[in-house]
């Protein structure tokens, strides 16, 4: 029995190392399995089958949906097959990890050109929602056929959902923490009295002698119900290189936008301003399809465009979301953002918005806006409101991001 057991492992790492490597190593393996070589069980031929059509090298991705998988390729491979996207799609849904099955959808369309994925809508149906896809159907949605935008919307909104939920509750609590004074405070705070209502309340608590109220109660206005205590700006770069960042930062300015302490407008620039604000307080899914993605990158006329929203500079929170490929007025830039930190505004600059490490950044750029006060890192989104609560409470940012472990 022992022997059958170190068999059973055996032919199990076989089998995997047969799957990783392609059909051109069996030969090479033939000496390791039980039985002179690895046998593929029938959910391994589906799953080797699935990896040959996206790596074998002699896999020809036509735009009709159909990939013959040769033998001689690199990588994974089973042998010649036709295969049918439908299939290949829900194959790969069923066989392998959620996270897995988001990297081979980008393969597939990075390496085989199956960008006819997102114009069926049968197929776009069948797709699991990731950043890097809803990032690449944002950026082909103007060839989007007419009866696969529906679909398309509910993609996106389906990805949306989920960024809201895994998000929303850290950044609320963020805002509400750093904003709550009474939280540091047994005390009431005289701002938030309720003069009209105290007064007709204590009227019958005259001193006639004294000529005055003498209150027996206060009332104060709930500071949940207080609103627009600070404006948030998010300045989001919609170059093609900063799809992922795009899409992160759109969902967390839609948040932002729902809270009612807080003014928020939403821009997006390339080398022009769009502004976003009222498609991303009502609808987050459409502001995404707002976004044109591509394009250069005019930071300066940006930052110009939404000084006219800093009314309080010292209750502002102004956040740029690029790398800082700046192809406009870059001197102008360094000077704008000076004055903003000077006037009290608290300035950041997310190079990346993302789960995917360290980002390709002007780094000349990036050095003299950090040295005048506006800290520049890339930033996970999982880390973003303990920045946001940082800043609001008016934390050197810098030096958060350094104990955060943000790239820098």
């Amino acid at each position: 029995m022992a022997e059958d057991i170190k068999d059973n492992g055996r032919n199990g790492a076989v089998s995997r190392w047969r799957l990783i490597l392609g059909q051109e190593v069996e030969e090479a393996l033939s000496g390791y399995g039980a039985g002179g070589g690895p046998t593929l069980t029938e959910e391994e031929r589906i799953m080797d089958a699935a990896l040959a059509a996206i790596y074998n090298e002699a896999g020809a991705g036509g735009a009709d949906g159909t990939s013959q998988a040769g033998s001689k390729g690199r990588g994974a491979g089973s042998g010649h097959a036709a295969i049918n996207l439908s299939k290949w799609l829900g194959d790969v849904r069923t066989f392998f990890p959620e996270d897995v099955v988001s990297i081979i959808q980008s393969d597939a369309m990075e390496r085989k050109g199956w960008k006819q994925l997102l114009f069926e809508p049968e197929l776009l149906a069948a797709v699991k929602p990731d950043i890097q896809l809803v990032g690449t159907l944002l950026a082909l949605k103007g060839k989007i056929p007419e009866k696969t935008k529906d679909t398309a919307r509910m993609l996106v909104q389906a990805l949306v959902d989920e960024l809201v939920k895994l998000l929303e509750t850290d950044i609320r609590r963020a805002v509400t923490g750093a904003l709550n004074k009474r939280q540091h405070s047994p005390l009431p705070s005289l701002s938030g009295l309720d003069w009209k209502r105290t007064i007709e309340r204590n009227l019958k608590h005259y001193d006639a002698e004294r000529r005055m109220i003498i209150p027996e109660r206060f009332f104060y206005f709930d500071r949940a119900r207080r609103s627009k205590e600070w404006t948030v700006i998010v300045d989001i770069d919609q170059s093609g290189s900063m799809a992922s960042s795009v899409i992160w930062a759109s969902v967390i300015g839609s948040i932002f936008a729902s809270i009612p302490a807080l003014n928020t407008r939403v821009v997006a620039f390339d080398t022009e301003v769009v502004d976003l604000t009222e498609q991303c307080a009502n609808d987050p899914v459409d502001m995404l399809f707002g976004i044109q993605l591509g394009g250069g990158t005019d930071i300066h006329k940006s930052v110009k465009y939404c000084e006219q929203f800093i009314e309080e500079p010292k209750k502002t929170l102004f956040i740029i979301v690029s790398d800082l490929y700046e192809n406009g007025n870059q001197a102008g830039l360094v000077r704008r953002m000076r004055e903003l930190r000077e006037s009290g505004v608290r300035t950041m600059t997310l190079l990346a918005l993302s789960d995917e490490g360290k980002p390709s950044y002007d780094e000349r750029l990036a050095a003299q806006l950090t040295r005048d006060g506006t800290p520049c890192f890339a930033c996970t989104p999982a880390l973003l409101p303990v920045l946001v609560e940082g800043a609001l409470k008016g934390q050197d940012l810098g030096e958060l991001s350094k104990r955060l472990g943000m790239a820098r």
